[in-house]
């Protein structure tokens, strides 16, 4: 019996690691288009409302660049805790920039469809917030 219950707990790890890893994955591809100024493949990473928001993957890009300098060209992505609610997550990622300083930022995640996208990131005054 034990024997079984170890079997389904080794086999239910992934399941359960599974949308951590798709939202690191979805992050992870973002900032991979930001560097490859590939805005149209960002862009898609952006929930309904922000796509709404900016219109196109160009004006979408335009405001990264101007408000999140980090996300854009990162020397370091790290993720770090998550708090997950059902369809929708917050992810903190330190981002350290081409200069060396660290930035620490709250991605708001959400599950559309069975798929995660970005509903807005935040940046953290001191690495603390949300």
């Amino acid at each position: 019996m034990r024997t079984a219950s170890l079997l389904a707990l080794l086999m239910a790890t992934p399941v359960m690691a599974q949308p951590a890893q798709d939202i690191e994955t979805v992050i992870g591809d973002q900032i991979a288009a930001f560097q490859a100024d590939d805005m149209a493949r960002a862009f898609d990473h952006a929930a309904p409302a922000i796509r709404r928001m900016f219109g196109t993957p160009d004006n979408f890009g335009q405001m990264v660049r101007d408000g999140y300098p980090m996300v854009w060209r990162p020397a370091d992505v790290t993720f770090l805790d998550r708090t997950e609610m059902g369809a929708e997550a917050i992810q903190r990622v330190m981002i350290r920039d081409g200069a060396g300083q660290l930035h620490f930022l709250a991605y708001r995640m959400v599950q559309l469809q069975g798929a995660w996208r970005i509903n807005g990131v935040q940046i953290l005054t001191g690495g603390v917030g949300l």
